[in-house]
Parts: structure tokens; sequence; C-alpha cells
């Protein structure tokens, strides 16, 4: 079965069933070194009113494909009804984790500057992706504020603040992932930062009442991040009373492919659905 897609103002077939989607390319929500950061909005042509960040992170690497290929992966979402945003940030070994974290920060306050113009309400906000990215999921969800009312630049005006989470299996804690000779530091080159500034990168640490409804999804054999580190997250929210579960799926690893992956699916949608949309 094929849908029709938007792109730019041609509509395009592709092979991914579902309802039409038009896609917004390469909307830049800001600029570092010259560079432009961007990301692809997906609409989805009967509109829930609440968007999606997904951040596009794989060890702390943000590839750029095409969006339409972007549609078929996130098509549970958008057969929902959410505006997803797939945001990519600037990637190791140029750029390492404190800043990566900048970049995601600064698309939820482009997002939420610009929500009219996305069709969203500003304020029904929620963000999802796995392993590094879910740990910048967790960081936007630990570590949210008000903006800077003196901001020169419009969108630092803007909070960062999302309303709800969903992060596969993430790390929470960093500190000793940054250590030099650890594993994580030979193996990714965005973990090779000051360890003094490590603590400020660890969701674990910065957990308090405010933070967003948050569901942590993990593999019981995942051999890159342990489940440890959703374990810990969970029992840290639920210490600080923040709305939040933990889905354990029996025989996943560091992926959810096939049955496992329908599984989280299903499971993000409707935590989406209930603290974005109050079902």
């Amino acid at each position: 079965m094929k849908a029709l897609i938007l792109f730019g103002l041609a509509w395009v077939a592709v092979s991914s069933g579902g309802a039409p989607v038009k896609i917004d390319p390469d909307v830049v929500y800001g600029h570092k070194d010259g560079l432009a950061l961007t990301m692809d909005v997906l609409t989805p042509s009967k509109s829930n009113g609440a968007g999606v960040v997904f951040i596009v992170s794989g060890g702390y690497g943000s590839q750029w494909y095409p969006p339409e290929q972007a549609v078929r992966h996130r098509r549970p979402l958008l057969d929902a009804g959410y505006t997803v945003f797939s945001v990519r940030h600037g990637s190791a070994p140029k750029y390492l984790v404190p800043e990566i974290i900048e970049d995601v920060r600064r698309s939820i306050r482009h997002i939420r500057l610009h929500a009219k113009r996305f069709n969203i309400d500003a304020e029904k906000i929620g963000v999802t992706s796995a392993s590094s990215g879910g740990h910048l999921a967790l960081m936007l969800a630990t570590t949210a504020d008000a903006g800077d009312a003196k901001a020169k630049d419009p969108v630092m005006r803007s909070s960062n603040r999302v309303n709800a989470v969903v992060a596969y299996f993430a790390p929470s804690d960093l500190r000793e992932w940054v250590k030099p000779g650890s594993f994580y530091y030979q193996r990714y080159p965005a973990l090779r930062f000051a360890p003094a500034k490590a603590a400020a990168c660890s969701p674990i640490l910065h957990v308090d009442k405010n933070d967003a409804p948050t569901l942590l999804v993990h593999g019981d054999l995942d051999p890159r991040v342990p489940l440890k580190h959703s374990k810990q997250m969970f029992a840290e929210l639920r210490k600080h009373g923040v709305p939040s579960s933990l889905a354990v799926i029996k025989g996943a690893g560091h992926s959810f492919p096939g049955n496992y992956g329908k599984q989280a699916s299903q499971a993000r949608v409707q935590w989406f659905n209930k603290h974005l949309l109050g079902r």
C-alpha cells in the first residue's frame, strides 16, 4: 500500500501505508560554527494538535537520511495524529555531549516559539529517542528552564520544557563513562570531555517533582546500556513523585526488532496519548 506524502510542493508516493503526511524538510532551528542545525517536520493529515520530537541520534552521531524514510519509522506516531519533528544535532567527534545537549534544548525552544506555524499546542510537546538519543531526551525531561527573558535571540527566550518523555534503553548516569580508559570513553568520542562536567550531563542527578512524565523502555538483555540505568532512573523518578513507568522487554537487547519494536511503539503512543492528550 502506498501513501501520498507532500514533499515541499509536490505529492510523493511512499510505500509506507497509512494516511498522507506533509513533509517540511531541513527546517533550520539554529546555527553554530557557520553550520545549520536542522529538523524535518512531518505533519499528518489529521493532526491531534500535539507534537513529538524524535531525536535522531546513535552513539551521539546524528545522521541525515531522506525524510520519507523517517515517515516509515515514525508511522505509529503519525497515524495517532502527532506532528513529528525529526531533530538532528551536532555530531561527535566534532561536538561533545555538553554541546549536543544544548542543541536539543534549542530545538525545543524553537518549536515552542513557532508552535502556531507548526499547528501544535506549545504545551503539548513530547520527546522520544533511543540510546544516546534517549539520554538526551532524559536531559530535556530533568533540566528544563523557562528561557532567558533578556536574551537577544528570541528563541532563547522560550522555555525548553517538554511535557512527556519516552526513552528507550537510555544511559542515565555518565560519570563512570567519561573516565579515560573506560570502554565507553574509548568507543564514543562524544564522551571525551572533562569528567567534572559529567554530573551536569547525568539526568539521574537532576530529578525533581517538576519533571516531565517519563516512560522508560529497556531490554533485559541489553549488553550496551545495562538495564540498571533505567531501573535506577525509574526509582529516582518515583522517589520525587514524577509520573513514570518502566517497561522491561524480556529477551530484547540494545534494539527492538520485530515484535519487540511493536510492543515498545505501542507503549510509546499510549504514553503520549495519556500525558499529552489526557486520554
